[in-house]
């Protein structure tokens, strides 16, 4: 009998797990929600939950299609045109305008980095004692380093796994006891109140939610997609096809921006049932809040807490001082990439190390940390309603967007959050000066 020699078949192609696509798939929205939840931001949805309990928590709701609907606009103009908002903005608008805006955003995102240093400071204190100011110097100086010498394909990855630092604020409403009941049924009812002090807490939840940064960092951030990690080509050139990329850019901004109001739903959850439930109505900065968390809930929701602080903040800093740089550079014409070595854009990466560097120095100053982000959010309100109407003009103009114009529902929510943006910012103003 003649012998038979076995010839071993290839090994079957693997297939990739369907969570493994998912991770894949998400990216700058990802990353830009999590950014949102700033300690600045941590500071005005743990003051929402101290003085209202869980009266406010319906406004997560209220922002998150909006915000989805804007941070779409500015991702698909980023991955349509290849270029970020301010190049799109100068081929509408006068040069002066478009620097005029740009500064003003600068500006805002300095005020808001030397807050978020100084709280970082302050709460890392908290938990392994020593000094503030050389704490927030180390993350300061972590900002910087990793933003010029780590090439975007490599801190992109960085930037994605930090984002799991949020899940912080959901542990740690598991650690406390909530009445689901009575929190659940004030967020599907809500009781609205016209009393001044609710009102302006609705307006500071909104304008912590969008926020200009967000936009300029995510346009940004899918032209760096796509020219350095995926070697594409603007979507505008193609003379077909397109479609998987606008649906991968609306699955990863839909889930960032749910991602980063289910955060801001724990925190105010969690503030509602410790602080307000103890009396405490009152919480100047996200360190006050963790600190107000010990004595009531204990160390480790107050750890977790504090520690959650350090984690946003380490995510937040570099994408405030990013989204200011790529405006400056886009807005003077300068290369505006983390792609590139420092030599070679010296004036990009000299803007994110000025912004960190200011806003860390602002921290030796007698200027109070509660008065800067408050400048901060007034600035940003401010600046924040003609970049949203700017950027609705463009995605509307198929001279630019060529076949990717906006569909008609995303430049009716579009519409109506640049709207909402408005009137917030009108009662902002208006308790402010009468």
């Amino acid at each position: 009998m003649d012998s038979v020699t076995l010839v071993p078949l290839p090994p079957a192609p693997r297939r990739r797990k369907p969570r493994n696509i998912i991770v894949r798939l998400l990216g700058p929205g990802l990353v830009t929600g999590a950014a949102d939840d700033d300690p600045s931001g941590i500071a005005t949805y743990s003051q929402a939950g101290a003085q209202f309990g869980y009266g406010l928590l319906w406004t997560v709701f209220l922002t998150t299609p909006f915000m989805i609907a804007i941070q779409l606009v500015s991702a698909q103009i980023g991955r349509v045109t290849g270029k970020g908002l301010a190049a799109n903005f100068a081929q509408i608008a006068p040069r002066w305008l478009v620097i005029g805006l740009v500064s003003i955003l600068v500006a805002a995102n300095t005020f808001n980095i030397a807050a978020d240093l100084a709280v970082m400071g302050e709460a890392l204190s908290l938990v392994i004692g020593g000094l503030q100011r050389e704490h927030a110097l180390i993350f300061a100086a972590i900002s910087i380093l990793l933003q010029v010498f780590v090439p975007y394909r490599k801190y992109a990855p960085i930037l994605k796994f930090m984002t799991l630092t949020l899940f912080v604020y959901a542990l740690t409403a598991f650690t406390v006891q909530i009445p689901w009941s009575e929190a659940l049924l004030a967020t599907v009812i809500p009781r609205a109140s016209f009393d001044s002090s609710y009102l302006m807490m609705v307006v500071a939840v909104v304008g912590t939610t969008i926020s200009p940064y967000l936009f300029f960092w995510q346009a940004s951030q899918e032209v760096e997609e796509m020219t350095h990690v995926k070697r594409r080509r603007p979507l505008r050139d193609l003379p077909r096809g397109g479609s998987p990329e606008i649906d991968r850019i609306t699955l990863d901004t839909v889930v960032g921006m749910v991602f980063s109001n289910a955060i801001a739903f724990f925190i105010i959850l969690t503030t509602a049932a410790v602080l307000n439930a103890g009396g405490i109505t009152n919480i100047q900065s996200a360190s006050q809040a963790a600190e107000a968390l010990r004595p009531l809930a204990g160390e480790l929701t107050f750890t977790l807490f504090a520690l959650g602080i350090v984690g946003t903040g380490l995510l937040a800093v570099p994408v405030l001082a990013g989204a200011a740089a790529y405006g400056v550079a886009e807005a003077l014409g300068w290369p505006a990439t983390l792609e590139a070595k420092a030599p070679d854009a010296v004036g990009f990466y000299g803007i994110i190390a000025a912004a960190t560097v200011i806003g860390f120095g602002l921290g030796f100053t007698s200027i109070d940390p509660i008065k800067m982000l408050v400048w901060s959010a007034v600035i940003n309100g401010i600046v924040a309603v003609p970049i949203m109407a700017a950027m609705m003009i463009v995605i509307s103009k198929r001279s630019v967007m060529g076949r990717f114009k906006a569909t008609p529902w995303l430049l009716g929510f579009g519409w109506i959050g640049t709207l909402l943006m408005g009137m917030a910012v009108a009662a902002m103003l208006w308790s402010s000066f009468f």
